[in-house]
């Protein structure tokens, strides 16, 4: 899952990004309204957490726009302002969702994964093949019954292979699932990873083919 974080406070900023990380998350930082407004309009998030006191263009601003292009990505605002008034507008514009500062970051975690869930409304955010389970919510995977320690890169893919089981993947829309702006990552770091999950997915006869110099490919599962 992809998360955009548009806070001016480069302190708060970098403590949601590591926090979210550490979940599996991919993270992206908008210093302000502008920034905020222009990556919603060319990129797709799973969910935005977006600051009310934003500079260039304010955060309700941000989410006017937003909802004015029906976009239905799940929005949690964060203000000092924790007013009813306050409240109120930010819901009546379309957040989802309201944290007042100071908050913490487990709370806010608590909240990302409920507003998700809720994102996913209509499908299952448990993904089943074979023997193997993810929680997209959770970020938990199962083999065989048993918990899979997976790092946040390995299951971030494990997660993309899971919603396209026998299409292929291209490299390039790994990066693109895997990366932030900004971050550089090498076909061969894609290989180590990739080698990393098909290795601790083995065991339970979940295989991962490669198409050699376009990509991968999630095996459909046997039949239990």
């Amino acid at each position: 899952m992809r998360i955009l974080i548009a806070e001016d406070d480069p302190v708060l900023a970098d403590g949601l990004r590591r926090t979210l990380r550490q979940s599996g998350y991919a993270v992206d930082w908008a210093k302000n309204g502008g920034e905020a407004d222009a990556a919603l309009g060319a990129n797709h998030f799973d969910l935005l957490i977006l600051d009310v006191t934003l500079p260039k263009l304010s955060g309700l601003e941000v989410l006017k726009r937003l909802r004015a292009r029906n976009s239905r990505v799940p929005v949690l605002m964060l203000t000092a302002l924790d007013s009813v008034t306050d409240r109120v507008r930010g819901l009546d514009a379309g957040a989802d969702d309201y944290l007042a500062k100071p908050f913490q970051l487990a709370e806010l975690e608590a909240r990302a994964r409920a507003l998700t869930r809720r994102g996913m409304s209509g499908s299952s955010t448990v993904i089943k093949h074979g023997r193997l389970t993810f929680d997209q919510v959770g970020r938990v995977a199962e083999l065989c019954d048993e918990r899979l320690e997976l790092s946040a890169r390995e299951l971030s893919l494990l997660e993309l292979f899971l919603q396209r089981p026998g299409r292929l993947v291209c490299k390039d829309q790994l990066v693109e699932h895997l990366c932030e702006w900004g971050e550089e990552v090498s076909a061969n770091a894609i290989e180590v990873y990739v080698h990393r999950l098909r290795k601790k997915l083995s065991p339970g006869g979940i295989r991962i083919s490669t198409v050699r110099g376009v990509g991968y490919c999630l095996e459909a599962a046997a039949e239990q």
